[in-house]
């Protein structure tokens, strides 16, 4: 573990707390990001980075050196390194993409003024910008299946985000629709399939609406989003593809200009985080 304790090491003090949508602070003795920063953003304790650091920590998942090499930002090559040093195998093409490249990345930096989360094929969310985590909920309070959209909304009580009850029936039916589709192209997946299995023993709903095996992608939606802070924002949602980033989404929020949605949202955006980072999105 020494080579990917020290790539670890070196790759954590080359990513600026600014590049991750983190505030760089006063005071700062590390060159790049602390590791408690680094902790929050992989969704792990600050002691497991320690060990991981120090090579104390052995036999690290792929769900886990998949998180790692998102907030550290690795290019395609980086992330397979880091997977080979530790032991695992490198995801193949038969794996759903979760890894987020430096081009997407980019993208959500550019977009600072809307939100912007990027999502897996399998609805797992795995990069987002400050006004999405303002707007929604932190999702790095959160970890594992808990990050995972379709789950959220067949397991909780939603009362951040509301549709009318035709755009609600119908988002529910594209996600099971889209969850199939990736099925259907990831078919030896693991992950995948253990989200759809306990999807299936837990949730009616969606046992009744999967077996309906409709199959098609969830492109666009409008909901009002219920803040503490500045009241219901009513927005756009628009799921996009970025060429080249394997099957990853890029779903972005919008509001008519000039419209009181927008002055909300420019006021949440300077509110920023502030009690609203406990909620789910």
């Amino acid at each position: 573990m020494d080579e990917f304790a020290s790539v670890l090491r070196a790759w954590r003090d080359r990513v600026q707390p600014e590049h991750v949508g983190l505030p760089p602070g006063t005071g700062r003795r590390a060159r790049g990001l602390r590791r408690e920063e680094l902790a929050m953003l992989a969704g792990v304790s600050v002691d497991y980075i320690v060990r991981l650091e120090q090579g104390r920590a052995t036999n690290p998942s792929a769900q886990l050196l998949g998180a790692l090499a998102r907030a550290l930002r690795l290019s395609d090559e980086e992330r397979d390194h880091l997977y080979r040093v530790a032991g695992v195998a490198i995801p193949t093409p038969a794996s759903l993409p979760r890894h987020v490249g430096p081009s997407v990345q980019r993208i959500v930096d550019r977009l600072g003024d809307i939100p912007v989360g990027v999502f897996s094929a399998a609805h797992d969310i795995l990069l987002w910008n400050p006004l999405w985590a303002a707007l929604l909920g932190d999702p790095s309070s959160r970890s594992g299946i808990q990050r995972n959209l379709v789950w959220l909304v067949f397991s909780e009580e939603n009362t951040i985000v509301t549709h009318t009850a035709v755009g609600e029936d119908e988002f529910r039916a594209d996600l099971v629709a889209d969850l199939r589709s990736a099925v259907g192209r990831y078919p030896d997946d693991a992950p995948l399939r253990e989200l759809v299995d306990r999807l299936l023993a837990e949730s009616d709903e969606f046992a009744a609406r999967w077996a309906q095996a409709h199959v098609a992608l969830h492109r666009s939606s409008r909901k009002t989003v219920h803040t503490r802070t500045v009241g219901d924002i009513t927005v756009d949602c628009d799921v996009l593809s970025a060429p080249g980033s394997g099957d990853l989404r890029i779903v972005v929020y919008t509001v008519a200009p000039g419209s009181a949605d927008a002055d909300k949202l420019d006021l949440l955006r300077v509110a920023g985080l502030q009690d609203l980072s406990h909620r789910p999105t």
